[in-house]
């Protein structure tokens, strides 16, 4: 085996990004306090083609340098907008014929890895507060509630984590139906 040189691996630029057909996923950050996370949730939205990112109440935007150590320029290639109010996304979201899900702990959650997707179908992820998760509010406009299994003590896992880790999961499931 031999490690691929950067000139290998058939990176595309701004320009072929915005064109190139999104993974149908998006995700809404909520109440983020770390700009290192939204940083690394915009880095693993490009490197999976995430159709676009919602960043509302407290969350920072773009252009920011914390933001911008994680997210290495996927600030400039993943489409985002900031809405304040995670309700008025959802809404948004539910009008658009969107299946919107909370990455939470809650009573009735599906766990990730029995969680089922439908093809044809587009799909928004609410990651919440580091600290509070997402909110009571949001979890009960929501389709249903996506829940990492967690085997071990800490049973909380960091936001851009979880965000890799479900992403990743639908991005599989997604691409072999």
């Amino acid at each position: 085996m031999r490690k691929l040189a950067n000139s290998e691996l058939d990176r595309k630029n701004i320009d072929e990004f915005k064109q190139a057909e999104k993974t149908p996923i998006i995700i809404v950050m909520d109440d983020i306090r770390s700009l290192h996370n939204i940083g690394s949730v915009f880095r693993t939205s490009d490197a999976f083609l995430i159709d676009k990112i919602y960043l509302c109440g407290i969350t920072a935007t773009p252009p920011n340098k914390e933001i911008h150590k994680t997210a290495l320029g996927a600030t400039d290639t993943v489409t985002w907008e900031y809405v304040q109010s995670i309700s008025e996304v959802i809404e948004k979201l539910k009008q658009n014929n969107v299946f919107v899900y909370a990455v939470e702990q809650v009573e009735n959650s599906i766990m990730l890895n029995d969680f089922q997707i439908e093809k044809n179908k587009k799909y928004a992820l609410i990651f919440g507060n580091e600290v509070k998760g997402v909110s009571q509010e949001a979890i009960e406009k929501c389709d249903g509630v996506i829940e990492i299994p967690q085997l071990g003590t800490k049973h909380s896992l960091n936001i851009s984590v979880s965000a890799g880790i479900v992403v990743w999961d639908l991005f599989r499931k997604l691409t072999t139906l």
